[in-house]
This record gives structure tokens, C-alpha cells and sequence, in this order.
């Protein structure tokens, strides 16, 4: 499970250190996508499997799963960590993301993400009251 909020920089060739919580889980492989909300989703490969399993059960008939699919599978791109814990983000999802050298890297459950640092902030800011105003009907059972 990815939990917390870590900040690493980019470096000058475009490769991020993984939080070293992370690392184990990631250490055989990983697949970096299109997130929603401009930022990067990054799975183990075989969280990512299950997910494309759960894509491919959607009807092609449906044009939004379509859609969605050939957003999310083309930007995908699968990596291995390197000895140091790094990775190369591609350039086409550095800009998706508008990623600089300042990163969040938080965890999100069964999956990690990877946000430009200023949008990350400004995102907690925009959410963080409605956060805090959830009530049981949002999360019948866990609240």
C-alpha cells in the first residue's frame, strides 16, 4: 500500500528518486500514465494488470470506456527502477504533468502519484474543506 507524502526533484535528465517506502513494491517494474487531475499514476506491474484487467471488461461498445482506455493506455510507459531507486519520467508525461524540478510524490492506496509540487498545494488547498466536510454518506460505513 503507497502511503504519504514525499518531495523529491527531477533532475536535469528527468529521472526521480523513489521514496525508499515505495521502492520495494516497485523494485521488479512499474507503469507511469495519464492520472486525472494532470498528474502521473504510478502502478507495480501487477496492480497495473489488474487494472487493464478491469479496463478490458468494459464493453467496446462504450464510448466513454474507449475514450478513457486510449488516454490512459497511451501514455503509459513501463520502467525499472535502477540500483539508485530511479526513474526516467518520459518527456510527453513530464508535460502532461507539468512537472519541474519541485515533485510531490504521495501515496493514494494501490498506487502512488507523481504531481508537479504547485499543483499538488493548490489541489490539497481546493479540497481540503471538503475533506473535512465529509460525512458518512460519502463513505456509507467508514466515517
Amino acid at each position: 500500500m503507497f502511503l504519504g507524502t514525499h518531495t523529491p526533484r527531477l533532475d536535469e535528465k528527468g529521472r526521480l528518486i523513489l521514496p525508499a517506502k515505495f521502492r520495494e513494491e516497485l523494485s521488479e517494474g512499474l507503469v507511469l500514465t495519464r492520472g486525472q487531475e494532470r498528474c502521473i499514476y504510478v502502478f507495480s506491474a501487477s496492480e497495473f494488470e489488474r487494472v487493464h484487467e478491469q479496463m478490458r471488461a468494459a464493453p467496446i461498445s462504450s464510448r466513454q470506456a474507449r475514450d478513457y482506455n486510449r488516454i490512459f493506455l497511451s501514455g503509459a510507459s513501463d520502467e525499472v527502477p535502477d540500483k539508485q531507486g530511479r526513474i526516467t519520467i518520459p518527456p510527453a508525461l513530464r508535460t502532461y504533468a507539468g512537472l519541474d524540478r519541485d515533485l510531490a510524490v504521495i501515496g493514494a492506496g494501490s498506487r502512488a502519484e507523481i504531481w508537479a509540487a504547485d499543483a499538488w498545494d493548490s489541489y490539497l488547498t481546493e479540497k481540503e474543506t471538503a475533506f473535512s466536510e465529509t460525512d458518512e454518506d460519502g463513505f456509507p460505513g467508514i466515517i
